[in-house]
């Protein structure tokens, strides 16, 4: 099967570059030769991943962060959500600062999986995120995706650390550095949610996430229990919590899961959620700020495959 390799070496702040030669070597001893193409730009990885398809390649190799992958996945899409080539897989393989859908494979825990995967012709089926909300420039965004979105004060945590160059080098745990000082700046914005078309009342939330994956923000269980593959979004939202009691109540419970069982801590269930609010409120998925409320939020079950092993 035709293969495209893509590598972002400024992933992780750029030390993705130093350890390119190494990714490189694993995955040649199992695919032989090849020539990988190499991102410039943010954005560049959609492009590439979508000129390797129309050129004949049928397994995207992404190599870098969730936000490398990502722009990949986007790249494989029409904007319906549909594989513009029916048989394409995405083959993710973690180099960058937060590799959450790599983790969700078990790739982290057995770092020899993802170089397997690439060179297997197996796959796995994944449920797609459709995700519309407004940009930061006031445009419509229309993107897919495949972990979390996050909104109100996990959107600003991203966003923060995505902008500390020396944060992002120590990998996951820089999204739990950061969070301390958000934390005592933010306040809770009121927000209407609609789940499945039914719209309940506006009401203080702190931050709000829906998700295809329990993991996200360097291994953290944000929403424990949720599938990738049950054609089913779950939700998690954080009401009116003191910033004290975030810190000391919630922060330290959310690498084990336990900050569910906080009483401003509450759960949801869904195939469509919109979020509105007359308060700015940034919006995050997979890792990357993509723009502000209001927001959309859709599955598409089995929307497209990685590899596996």
């Amino acid at each position: 099967m035709k293969f495209t390799v893509i590598v972002n070496p400024a992933a992780h702040k750029g030390s993705a570059r130093r350890a390119w030669p190494a990714i490189q070597t694993e995955l040649t001893r199992r695919l032989g030769p090849f020539e990988p193409v190499f991102t410039t730009a943010p954005g560049h990885a959609t492009e590439l991943a979508r000129t390797a398809l129309a050129g004949g390649a049928r397994r995207i190799i992404a190599v870098g962060g969730d936000g490398t992958v990502n722009e990949a996945l986007n790249g494989m899409l029409d904007p319906a959500g549909r594989l513009t080539v029916a048989d394409g897989v995405l083959c993710p393989v973690p180099n960058g600062t937060a590799n959450e859908l790599c983790r969700a494979l078990g790739h982290l825990a057995r770092p020899g999986l993802a170089f397997d995967a690439a060179a297997s012709t197996a796959t796995r089926p994944i449920d797609l995120l459709r995700v519309r909300c407004t940009g930061l420039d006031g445009s419509t965004v229309d993107r897919f995706g495949y972990l979390i979105v996050a909104l109100g004060l996990a959107a600003t945590v991203s966003y923060r650390n995505s902008q500390s160059r020396w944060l992002k080098k120590l990998g996951g745990i820089s999204y739990f550095l950061m969070s301390p000082p958000v934390i005592l700046g933010y306040r809770p914005r009121p927000i209407a949610i609609t789940i499945d078309g039914v719209k309940q009342a506006p009401r203080r939330i702190s931050t709000a996430m829906v998700g295809n994956t329990e993991n996200g923000g360097g291994g953290m269980r944000l929403i424990p229990g949720a599938k990738f593959d049950d054609g089913m979004l779950d939700l998690i939202e954080m009401g009116d919590v003191a910033p004290f009691t975030m810190l000391t109540r919630v922060l330290p419970k959310v690498y084990s899961g336990d900050h569910v069982h906080h009483p401003q801590v509450s759960t949801g269930r869904g195939t469509s959620f919109r979020f509105e609010s007359d308060v700015e409120t940034l919006v995050d998925l997979d890792g990357e700020t993509i723009g502000r409320l209001p927001l959309e939020v859709s599955v598409i079950p089995r929307g497209f495959s990685v590899g596996s092993s």
